[in-house]
């Protein structure tokens, strides 16, 4: 497990080419065991431009140090509060090597998924560029409703899209640890990518799935509705996981945006539901 970055609210962050305009965040953070594993090989990257979980797989630690190469390496990555996606496509190509390594003789090999958000700016309009590999996931809850982002690359997933499984039935399914798509493993890291401007108001969840397992899209909305502050968020809804059950480690990310300029025609990408 790898914790990098530390809470912080109303966090001002001037916005490139917007003539002095501002951009005001808060963020928190948290992560748990879990009631059944013995380590946590899940690891997190707080602190622009970065808000973003990784959830290690492998034998012998070698998830717990496939999480820790990606926010390492992104980490690594950061020359002031926005990034890019050349920068980030850069350093998960990095930090696949870096797994590779570490995964030594390991017949299983390594990897990770990894999901988040980096502040991105363009024209002087800031914006999140969401990204994801695996069925981590980053959810956006705007006006007070959570709608999930990102597209789990996973084998209950493909099912749901072919219409061979109900959705709320996913989550229960034997194969729903299956993934499609990791970094490591010898793979070159495919993420997909949206592009979301920031609203003031709105907040963004990033998440492994240790917490969408336990609490499920409806529990996790009904705990956000009352629960105000970004830390506070994080450590309620991980620890409401592990009460629920904690079959997995737990991790949560939470980004709150207190004030950004105002909104221009930047798409939104949100995608299929």
């Amino acid at each position: 497990m790898t914790e990098l970055g530390r809470a912080a609210t109303e966090h001002a962050i001037d916005v490139p080419g917007a003539d002095g305009s501002v951009l005001t965040l808060s963020w928190g953070a948290a992560t748990d065991v879990g009631r059944r594993r013995d380590h946590n090989e899940d690891s997190y990257l707080v602190g622009a431009p970065f808000f973003v979980v990784a959830d290690g797989m492998g034998g012998h630690l070698a998830g717990d140090r496939a999480s820790d190469a990606v926010v390492r390496r992104l980490e690594q990555s950061v020359d002031g509060a926005f990034s890019s996606r050349k920068q980030i496509q850069q350093a998960l190509l990095l930090a696949t090597a870096d797994i590779e390594r570490a995964a030594g003789g390991n017949a299983l090999g390594a990897g990770t998924t990894v999901t988040g958000l980096a502040l991105v700016s363009s024209d002087g309009q800031p914006a999140a560029l969401v990204f994801n590999v695996g069925d981590s996931r980053t959810y956006r809850i705007e006006d007070g409703t959570l709608r999930r982002v990102t597209v789990d690359h996973s084998v209950v997933q493909e099912m749901v899209d072919a219409g061979l499984l109900r959705a709320e039935d996913a989550e229960q399914h034997p194969d729903s640890n299956v993934i499609t798509r990791a970094v490591g493993f010898g793979e070159p890291p495919v993420p997909d990518w949206w592009t979301l401007p920031l609203r003031a108001g709105d907040r963004y969840l990033i998440c492994s799935d240790g917490l969408t397992k336990e609490l499920g899209d409806v529990g996790i909305s009904r705990i956000a509705a009352r629960v105000p502050g970004a830390q506070e968020l994080a450590e309620r809804l991980v620890g409401d996981a592990v009460v629920a059950g904690g079959r997995d480690n737990v991790t949560v990310v939470v980004l709150q945006v207190d004030g950004a300029p105002a909104e221009s025609d930047l798409e939104d990408t949100l995608p299929r539901h």
